[in-house]
């Protein structure tokens, strides 16, 4: 039992050691934009683009108005088959009907969705000819959403031209998009906020996904009272997705060192770097994280932490959604693609899963070891936040600090003990990095740059939490 721990302690320690020191990484707003290493002019702006939200108990009543309103004729209504026979989507209907818009539902989205499930209902998209949609579900659901609108709106693109290099195109979005309402039934990927749909290229065996401000939902109704038909892991995993939204976000890149800079601000992108605006939102995510997380864990009937952790989600999916994530967003991607026999417990699907926020939180402990001297200060902030007396710690100590903090919550939460224990081993580490590579988009945002050899380092540290 010593053994592994002893190994994991020392592998934390070797990227400790190895972190960068130099200036050009530091956590900082004033430095005035400079030269990449590669010579390209880094970036000297960047722009917030948020949905519309509306907040409130019963707030999913108003959507058959909003789309009256709108002046919709033809509605697609997006769920999932789950969800599809729950009061929720019932509630949507009710308002529908009763505000005399006609619709068809949708109810084939798949969780955690593939590019092959994206193209069926792309296909239902285009055939059905619709003037507004309406996703009802989890980040899942909105997301398949975003991509059906999107290529029913733009019929003659080929499905990788959105897609974000270098596994698609990435070409930037220039068509016009119908309205998108997002109604989230969980309370992790902020999805209702922000420009990015996640899937899974099942060719490759990875994630990846579309992003572009032109793809985020017109309005987001986010209802706490959906909350309250989420099973207890799913409202863990989908809090620890809100816990690494905000972690991230915060540590992430500063934009103003972000390279290159755009030539034309269609393509600054989505993801852009912390940022002071992102920074707000990401530490007051944080903060009821800290305090609700838990608690909307262990009793189904809180409807304050269920509500507070709703609105977690978004705060998070403002800040991260113009900021962007890093390693554990961009490692869990393989984690999840390269799943073998894991299924969840909670979740009522007919294929190995692990779930998105699972597959994101496993690693954090690694990943804030390993980011922790570019910014020490933020780093201990949140260690500080998550409950940890930071009173007598010293910058060195942040890494293992937050790290601790963090596997003490995940503890406490009954996370699964590391990768080792949701199927994965040392022998699959080089396929695990190897689906990270193409994560280019979040892995260029970390605040030092990474190696294979330190991807595997990583990888092989979050093979057992505790």
């Amino acid at each position: 039992m010593a053994a592994p721990r002893d190994r994991v302690a020392h592998l934390l320690r070797q990227l400790q050691r190895a972190a960068c020191q130099c200036p050009s990484h530091s956590h900082t707003y004033s430095q005035a934009p400079g030269l990449s290493p590669s010579g390209k002019t880094t970036d000297y702006a960047f722009e917030m683009a948020v949905s519309n939200i509306r907040y409130g108990a019963g707030v999913t009543k108003e959507v058959g108005m909003d789309l009256q309103n709108m002046g919709a004729k033809n509605v697609c209504l997006m769920t999932d088959k789950n969800l599809s026979q729950l009061p929720p989507v019932q509630t949507v209907m009710d308002s529908l009907v009763k505000n005399g818009i006609n619709f068809k539902v949708y109810d084939n989205v798949r969780v955690e969705p593939t590019d092959r499930s994206f193209m069926e209902a792309i296909e239902f998209a285009r055939r059905g000819a619709f003037d507004a949609y309406v996703a009802m579900g989890g980040g899942s659901t909105i997301d398949t959403c975003k991509a059906a609108n999107l290529y029913a709106s733009s019929p003659d693109s080929d499905f990788l031209d959105y897609v974000n290099a270098p596994i698609g195109k990435g070409k930037p979005v220039t068509v016009p998009l119908k309205p998108l309402i997002a109604v989230p039934t969980t309370s992790g990927t902020g999805s209702e906020t922000t420009g990015v749909a996640i899937f899974d290229y099942e060719r490759l065996k990875v994630k990846t996904g579309i992003a572009s401000r032109a793809i985020k939902p017109t309005l987001g109704l986010i209802d706490p009272l959906h909350t309250l038909y989420m099973p207890e892991r799913v409202i863990a995993n989908s809090g620890f997705d809100v816990l690494c939204h905000a972690l991230e976000s915060y540590t992430a890149l500063p934009y103003h060192m972000r390279s290159p800079c755009p030539a034309n601000p269609i393509t600054r992108p989505a993801y852009q770097g912390s940022n002071p605006i992102s920074d707000i939102w990401a530490v007051h995510a944080l903060r009821i994280v800290a305090k609700y997380l838990k608690r909307a864990v262990r009793n189904p009937d809180d409807l304050e932490a269920r509500s507070n952790m709703h609105l977690a989600s978004a705060f998070a999916g403002i800040g991260f959604g113009n900021a962007g994530v890093h390693l554990c967003h961009g490692m869990s991607y393989p984690i999840s693609g390269l799943v073998k026999t894991y299924k969840a417990k909670d979740y009522n699907v007919d294929h190995p899963l692990v779930p998105h926020g699972l597959s994101v939180v496993l690693t954090s402990p690694a990943v804030f070891t390993f980011t922790a001297q570019m910014s020490p200060e933020h780093h201990l902030e949140m260690a500080e936040i998550l409950g940890a007396d930071t009173r007598t710690a010293r910058i060195p100590d942040a890494g293992p600090v937050l790290a601790d903090t963090l596997r003490k919550f995940l503890f406490d939460l009954d996370v699964d003990d590391g990768l080792a224990a949701i199927g994965y081993s040392k022998a699959d580490i080089p396929a695990l990095v190897k689906g990270t590579l193409p994560q280019e988009r979040v892995t260029k945002l970390a605040p030092r740059p990474q190696s294979e050899e330190d991807l595997s380092a990583l990888f092989e540290a979050s093979m057992k939490l505790y």
